[in-house]
């Protein structure tokens, strides 16, 4: 198999984006491109399954991108952590607010908030593989087949 071009740094390059360091964005920017890898993994796997209408595809992949959802991953990744990763889900989990979740308990909606900075962090740092080993290990443990 041919091996591809990263995603972060073929859209740096295409893009003449500046570097930056990573280390210092806000765990809400990690949380914000977190948000969008993660719900790209989940619909990606949802799609390799078959095609089907999109509001059943919408309806299958809805269920993993809830709070609470996020949450239970959040809660039974904590031991898998490293020593980095638990740092950044910290500061996920930490962050100053300015929104409320609508379904979701504040609690619930900090863990989720944390797992997505978590993601976006190892998705810009060019950890994919490492964000798609801990969302297995997540959803095994959480008994979601996806």
């Amino acid at each position: 198999m041919e091996k591809g071009v990263m995603l972060p740094e073929g859209i740096w390059k295409s893009f003449a984006c500046k570097e930056q360091d990573i280390r210092s964005f806000s765990p809400l920017t990690l949380a914000y491109i977190g948000d969008c890898v993660y719900e790209l993994i989940v619909r990606t796997v949802v799609v390799e399954r078959g095609n089907r209408q999109p509001q059943k595809l919408h309806r299958e992949s809805a269920g993993f991108s809830r709070a609470g959802t996020q949450c239970r991953i959040y809660e039974a990744l904590l031991s898998e952590m490293t020593e980095e990763e638990a740092d950044i889900l910290r500061r996920g989990k930490n962050a100053h607010f300015h929104t409320k979740a609508r379904n979701a308990t504040p609690g619930e909606y900090r863990k989720a908030t944390a797992l997505e900075a978590l993601i976006g962090y190892l998705y810009l740092t060019g950890r994919m593989e490492r964000a798609l080993e801990l969302l297995k290990v997540g959803f095994c443990k959480c008994e979601m087949n996806l």
